[in-house]
């Protein structure tokens, strides 16, 4: 195998075998599959849960060691707090509000 197939974001991070995007500055982690058509079924999958994401499947070439040579990113990887998610707050009923309601419906 000579060629493999990666996905990279619009930030230049390529999708990591532990589920997450990574920076490509370690190339043991990059998800990389032999088929395109596995690859492109992957993207769509990673689109469908973000509408935001750009992204492309690339075709490169393996080093003697089976690494993908890629090109690490030099955009930082977002840490968890810049997540959308993460700064929503939590929608939270308070305890004693919670109780009467329970009460009052028996």
């Amino acid at each position: 195998m000579t060629e493999v197939y990666v996905i990279r974001n619009q930030h230049g991070h390529y999708w990591g075998k532990s589920k997450a995007w990574v920076s490509g500055a370690d190339a043991k982690a990059v998800m990389r599959v032999k088929h395109e058509d596995e690859a492109i079924n992957s993207l769509f999958e990673l689109s469908s849960k973000d509408v935001d994401l750009r992204g492309e499947v690339v075709c490169v070439a393996v080093s003697e060691r089976g690494e993908p040579v890629i090109e690490a990113s030099q955009i930082p990887l977002p840490s968890m707090e810049d997540e959308p998610a993460a700064a929503e707050p939590a929608l939270s009923v308070p305890v004693e509000a919670a109780s009467t309601h329970s009460q009052e419906a028996h």
